[in-house]
Order: structure tokens, then sequence, then C-alpha cells
């Protein structure tokens, strides 16, 4: 009887949202099975019920935080038509909303310091990586240096998306908030690929940056 009661008030979700809040606010190893189920009015033993321990409920948020972010920028690209600069902006610009509309989502996926938990991370980030990187390669149809920035290409700009996201939520920003910095931001991380309309700055283009938009 107590074992149905469970199934009908707690949930898999419920458990994941209230493991996630903690482990961003307190540390992965300051979090018990049973502060967990604390904080959602259980006893620890109804947690084990979806969990067999810390670490596999800790890799099932890994998991369902990168399917919720694959999910959004596979459908933005199912709608555009065109695999050009301009897609590769949206993609940039739903990533940064992604972030900044779930700040504890990202941090579990990308800002985990304990190098034993970056290993369950390692799977879900390759192939979400691969998913940019092949979009930004195909801007690069063309380029005289394709072959060199194919590679190297990808992981700037995703440092400097990052960087823009880790800050916003250090500082509680939203993404309507913002929004005209990180256009701006975008703007200027495509600035090679836009210049003159071609997939590649023009050789001599001198480049003159608009002016910052403060947050």
């Amino acid at each position: 009887m107590a074992r149905r009661v469970v199934d009908q008030e707690l949930s898999r979700d419920r458990i994941l949202d209230a493991a996630r809040e903690l482990f961003v606010s307190e540390g992965y190893r300051a979090v018990s099975m049973r502060k967990i189920a604390a904080k959602l009015g259980y006893s620890h033993g109804s947690i084990y019920y979806y969990f067999q321990d810390k670490a596999e409920l800790f890799y099932a948020l890994v998991v369902e935080d990168f399917n919720a972010l694959i999910i959004r920028q596979t459908n933005l690209l199912f709608r555009l038509k065109e695999r050009d600069v301009s897609a590769l902006k949206q993609l940039m610009l739903e990533f940064i909303r992604f972030g900044l509309e779930n700040p504890h989502h990202y941090e579990i996926m990308f800002m985990i310091r304990d190098p034993e938990l970056k290993r369950y991370s390692r799977t879900e980030q390759a192939e979400n990586m691969n998913l940019f990187a092949s979009i930004v390669q195909e801007c690069l149809n063309g380029h005289p240096e394709r072959e060199k920035l194919q590679f190297t290409l990808p992981w700037n700009l995703f440092m400097g998306l990052h960087g823009l996201i880790t800050y916003a939520i250090q500082f509680e920003q939203t993404y309507e908030e913002v929004l005209p910095l990180a256009m701006q931001h975008v703007d200027l991380l495509c600035h090679a690929f836009e210049a003159g309309g071609l997939p590649y700055a023009k050789p001599g283009l001198r480049f003159v940056p608009k002016r910052r938009v403060s947050v």
C-alpha cells in the first residue's frame, strides 16, 4: 500500500528537479539521497524506488538535460530551410536562451567542477558539440582555410557563448535582459562569415565594432 501511494504522489521528474536544485546550490558531495527525499517530504527509501544510488540519479539528470537541449536545437534546425550563417546565429541564440532559462540545467551540464562527475557528461557533451560543429562546418564550405578551421572554430564559438552564459548566470540575469548584448555578441562571433555577404571575410576588410550594449 505504501508503494502505491508513493507512485501516485512522487514522480521521477519531481525527484530530478529537487536533486538538480540541491546539486547546484550545495554541491554533489554535500547532497545525500536522504536530503533529496527530505526536500520532497518523503523518506529516503522512496527515492531508491526510482534510482539505485546518487550516481545513477545524477547521470539521469545529465541525460535528461542534454536531451532537452538537443530537442530544442534539432526542432529549430528542422524549421530552418537553409544551413547558413543565419541558421548558425539562431542556433547560438537558442543555446544562450536555453542556458539562461534553465540555469540549474546548464550548471549541471557544463559547469560541474568535480572531476569524478565530469565523466558522466562527456558523451552527452560530445553529442551536443557534434551537432553544433556540423552547422559551423557547413558555413565553412568554400572557405580557403576550411580544413584548418573546421576543428577549431566550433570550439572557439562555443567558448564565446559559454562565457556569456556563465557571466549572466552568475549575476542572475534573464535571457530578455541579456538579449541585446547576446545578439551583438553572436554578430561579433559570426562576423568572419558575414562580411560582404560571403561565408568568410574579404581580405583587407576592416571591422568597425558596434557600440557595446550594457546589461
